[in-house]
């Protein structure tokens, strides 16, 4: 699992080091990293020798990173130029620049946009400015660099840390930022690199241990890689049958929606659910039978379900009837629910923890906006967007439920405090129905897990989750099968554009594929 941490985290960590005098230690080991990551980004373009870097320094700390990793990229052949933002420098840093044969510039007497050219016609730029403790963004002579520079476009930008302007703790940005190619960072992963829109100026993040991972706290954030989603997927034994494979209710589309019940269903069926029952218009399931007619249609009292799916393409009183109905009996019998789309606006004044609201930005907006969550200030779609990792957590808290906020960065939030964020789709999953599929993804998962996730063995226990934050690490696997589909259908075009059809005919490969990295592990 890759874990992600708070810059007070990090610090933290750091402390007892710094407390012992071996601060200096700590800065060699980060400055040598990032000067071998810039080493590799330059041999993917030209030879070493000759080749030009120019770091852009702020006067603390992760300015010292830079510099102390430019004159080690000067030792090493490299033409390096160091543009001071401020009057003051890492005194030891600046000294070990200059003794390299480093060329300083300086903003404070210099033209912004004439530094801003310097740099850019670099074969890398080394973004030194800020680091995880700084607070809101660049100002004045810098931010007027930064902003020249990132319409210039340099080829390669390694960002030391952190990208400046991006906050470390939430991702929230105080534009101008310089967007990353590669960012590097010290210790720990911050989790706004892992959290919108910071991880969209991050680029690559590479993880340089220094020494202080044994005394980091419990992470901000978490994200599942292949073989940890390959551990927690539910997985049929010889004994297995339809019914103890887990059987879905889906109460989803509309006579105006046919569509959204029509992918939920199959992306549900496709995901290894043992059957799903679906309850809505004849017209639609009319086009549901047509594309899964493993599906059963239940107009009225449904057969018994392990989990139910209430919402995708919801619309009209009749299904909204169907949705409120659903709601009391998944609340009677304790049933595990994703809500989605149009059923957020119909949720009971409490929901169980068991249940997983699966909203967009503008989504969220509006239900904490119902909840009045946020105080006196309305929240707007563009708020979520702006800080989503703090208002996925509030609304987590203020429902008691987890939420799964769908994004470039799908972040998923328990009410303890446990956060998820998985990365692993293509912009073209920007598209009609795909969170559809994603729904259809999810409830099958919790209609095949429900048994699992309340039992204290097992791999749930093995990655040290607790029993109350398994229905997140469920909703993050589904987030993860659903980005691979994407990214993986999107492949089959040669990285264009795709349907939401086409990202759910790719979840059973990506099943498979997963089932076998889980295969590989136990041999």
């Amino acid at each position: 699992m890759i874990s992600a941490f708070t810059g007070q985290q990090i610090r933290n960590a750091e402390q007892p080091l710094l407390d012992s005098g071996e601060g200096a230690v700590l800065m060699q080991r980060a400055a040598y990293g990032l000067a071998q990551e810039v080493v590799r980004e330059v041999r993917k373009r030209r030879k070493l020798t000759g080749a030009s870097v120019t770091v852009l320094a702020g006067k603390g700390n992760n300015g010292g990173d830079g510099l102390f990793a430019a004159s080690m990229l000067a030792r090493r052949g490299m033409r390096t130029t160091a543009v001071l933002a401020a009057d003051a420098a890492h005194p030891e840093g600046l000294a070990a620049f200059e003794a390299a044969g480093g060329r300083v510039l300086h903003l404070e007497s210099g033209d912004p946009e004439e530094l801003a050219v310097v740099a850019a016609g670099s074969d890398v730029v080394i973004d030194a400015l800020l680091g995880t403790g700084a607070r809101g963004g660049l100002r004045g002579a810098a931010a007027e660099l930064v902003a020249c520079l990132q319409e210039l476009g340099p080829a390669c930008v390694v960002a030391c840390d952190v990208p400046s302007g991006v906050d470390a703790n939430s991702g929230e940005v105080h534009w101008p930022v310089l967007e990353a190619d590669v960012t590097v960072t010290f210790g720990g992963i911050k989790a706004g690199l892992l959290a919108d829109p910071g991880e969209g100026c991050a680029g690559r993040v590479v993880l340089v241990d220094i020494g202080i991972e044994h005394l980091l706290a419990a992470p901000e954030l978490r994200r599942l890689t292949a073989k940890d989603a390959a551990l927690l997927l539910p997985r049929p034994t010889r004994r297995s049958q339809k019914y103890s494979r887990g059987v879905l209710g889906v109460v989803a589309g509309s006579e105006r929606y046919v569509g959204a019940a029509e992918l939920c269903v199959h992306a549900a069926a496709v995901s290894g659910v043992g059957m799903v029952r679906y309850q809505g218009p004849e017209a639609a399931a009319r086009q549901v039978l047509a594309r899964t007619p493993e599906s059963l249609w239940e107009s009225d009292e449904p057969g018994r379900v392990q989990a139910w799916l209430i919402g995708p393409g919801v619309d009209g009183n009749e299904q909204q009837d169907r949705a409120r109905k659903a709601f009391r009996s998944a609340l009677d019998a304790g049933l595990p629910v994703v809500v989605d789309a149009g059923a957020l606006s119909l949720l009971p004044e409490r929901c169980p923890a068991n249940w997983i609201l699966t909203p967009h930005a503008g989504e969220l907006a509006t239900l904490l906006g119902s909840l009045h969550a946020a105080g006196e200030v309305a929240v707007t779609r563009e708020d979520v967007e702006s800080r989503p990792l703090h208002f996925v957590r509030l609304a987590a808290q203020q429902t008691g439920v987890t939420v799964l906020l769908k994004g470039a960065s799908t972040l998923v939030a328990s009410p303890s405090g446990v956060v998820f964020s998985q990365s692993e789709g293509t912009p073209w999953m920007a598209t009609a129905g795909s969170g559809d599929v994603l729904a259809g993804v999810l409830g099958s998962l919790m209609a095949q897990s429900a048994e699992a996730l309340t039992d204290d063995d097992g791999a749930y226990a093995a990655l040290g989750l607790a029993v109350e934050d398994r229905w997140a690490a469920v909703a993050a696997v589904a987030a993860t099968v659903h980005g691979r589909a994407g990214t993986a259908a999107s492949r089959v075009f040669d990285g264009g554009p795709l349907t939401a059809s086409a990202i759910m005919g790719a979840v059973p490969h990506v099943l498979g594929s997963l089932s076998a990295e889980c295969d590989s592990r136990k041999r």
